[in-house]
């Protein structure tokens, strides 16, 4: 199958007849079901894509097709889609059929895009390996050894290993960048608020949002577009216009900070730093500035995002008890017993872990003491951040202190795990945009992604300085 790097190429493909929406289909198909092994979908819907792919061939010809004809998209198994069954990849709510559509999805099949299938991921988006799924590991593409990041690890491997041309995720602390890093992938968090958060499993509120995973920039700015704006059932949805990402920065030379701390802290992979300083002499090279600055208030993001995503949690999966949809334990006998067999039995290690947590931080006698002090430093970091944005138009960073590393390595020791993420959360932290792009290769031939950060509603001037970076592509 040729490798579309943007859907441009397809549409040109297809508009010059040089291949149809249907073969296109049955080509990812027969892609999904040769690398089955990857674990990366759930499940596919052969038929139904099938069936779209001949009526868009049939608008193609009329003349008819949306901005997204012959796009082939998987989501995320926390994202819903009407009369199709979503389980955030647990057991406790296994068999469940949503009975509305996210309306990112909505947005999308308005234009011609077809969804292929929905995609494993971390227990309810908890996790940075996918190691924590009710059924199975995803397994990275370029060495099934090793993990294909998480939580939106079957977003991620999806599109590195040509299953559908672009997929949904959810970030909540890293969840799209991360395992795009692993897998050599752009992955993209829009500013909080761009796209609806209606039809996203609800993991942390104040922190979750839909992303894509794509193969170059420029479908990232496309699938925005489509995505993004106001949603009458999202309160936190961004009011005002925000789907026009067609940014040119030309010319103009950008001011951009790196943050000290990430690129001298133990334990970040030598090849990672190397990638980072060759790219911070490319951009002094092109005449833009970049200096270095301090952010000692790094240190607390990994331990404030867990303490407030895990309050969010306890909150928010309180809903799944047996008592109205999902798994309801055969040996409850009461109330009692049907709620805590129920959740005891549905829900995996790591989602209990977080519960419990969150549970316990927002317990009478110590909410203050961790709940309300977390808040506080929360917006310690987010002041601190809008102060750097008064200088500079960026922030450059390792997307991860690592490379992807091996299955089983580090799922006994939840600290390591957590670590994972100490560079991507300080974004959803504030609320800002950051894109984890490829650039380079470690010693084992295993992509380096990158990450750089804009200010709040700057998506698009942020897209455009990653065009002008030029990064790696699959």
């Amino acid at each position: 199958m040729e490798n579309y790097i943007s859907y441009s190429q397809i549409s040109e493909a297809l508009n010059s007849k040089k291949t149809t929406v249907t073969a296109l289909v049955d080509q990812y198909l027969q892609n999904i079901e040769s690398k089955k092994h990857l674990n990366a979908f759930l499940e596919v819907w052969a038929d139904e894509a099938k069936a779209a792919a001949q009526q868009i061939d049939k608008k193609i010809a009329d003349g008819t097709a949306g901005k997204l004809a012959g796009m082939v998209i998987g989501i995320k198994d926390n994202i819903c889609y009407k009369n199709h069954k979503v389980s955030a990849s647990s057991k406790i709510i296994e068999n469940f059929t949503s009975l509305y559509s996210a309306t990112a999805v909505e947005r999308l099949l308005v234009e011609d895009a077809i969804i292929i299938g929905r995609l494993n991921c971390d227990e309810f988006a908890m996790g940075a390996s996918n190691e924590n799924s009710a059924y199975g590991t995803v397994l990275n593409d370029f060495d099934n050894t090793k993990v294909s990041g998480g939580s939106s690890g079957g977003t991620a491997v999806s599109v590195q290993a040509q299953l559908c041309h672009a997929a949904l995720g959810s970030d909540t602390g890293g969840s799209i960048r991360q395992p795009a890093a692993f897998t050599g992938t752009f992955g993209y968090k829009p500013t909080y608020g761009t796209i609806s958060r209606w039809g996203l499993i609800a993991y942390a509120s104040s922190f979750d949002i839909i992303g894509p995973v794509t193969k170059s920039v420029d479908d990232t700015q496309l699938l925005l577009s489509i995505m993004a704006g106001a949603d009458e059932y999202d309160a936190t949805a961004i009011q005002e216009p925000t789907n026009d990402f067609s940014f040119d920065l030309g010319t103009q030379k950008q001011r951009i900070a790196y943050i000290q701390e990430t690129l001298d802290m133990e334990g970040v992979q030598p090849e990672v730093k190397e990638a980072t300083f060759k790219l911070i002499e490319k951009l002094k090279a092109e005449g833009h500035i970049v200096e270095a600055i301090s952010l000692p208030e790094l240190s607390y993001v990994i331990p404030v995002y867990y303490t407030l995503t895990t309050a969010e949690a306890s909150s928010n999966l309180s809903r799944y008890a047996g008592m109205h949809y999902g798994l309801r334990s055969k040996n409850a006998v009461d109330l009692e017993t049907t709620i805590r067999k129920s959740r005891t039995e549905g829900f995996g290690p790591e989602v209990k872990r977080r519960i419990m947590l969150g549970t316990f931080v927002l317990s009478s006698g110590y909410y203050d003491a961790y709940y309300t002090k977390a808040q506080k430093v929360r917006r310690v970091v987010a002041n601190k951040t809008a102060e750097i944005f008064k200088n500079y138009d960026f922030i450059l960073s390792p997307t991860t202190p690592t490379t992807a590393f091996k299955i089983g390595e580090k799922s006994n020791d939840p600290i390591q795990m957590y670590l994972a993420d100490i560079f991507t959360v300080h974004a959803n932290i504030v609320g800002i945009p950051a894109i984890s792009f490829p650039y380079g290769n470690d010693n084992e031939n295993m992509p380096i992604g990158l990450q750089l950060m804009a200010n709040h509603k700057q998506d698009a001037k942020l897209l455009a300085m990653v065009k002008n970076i030029r990064p790696n592509i699959l």
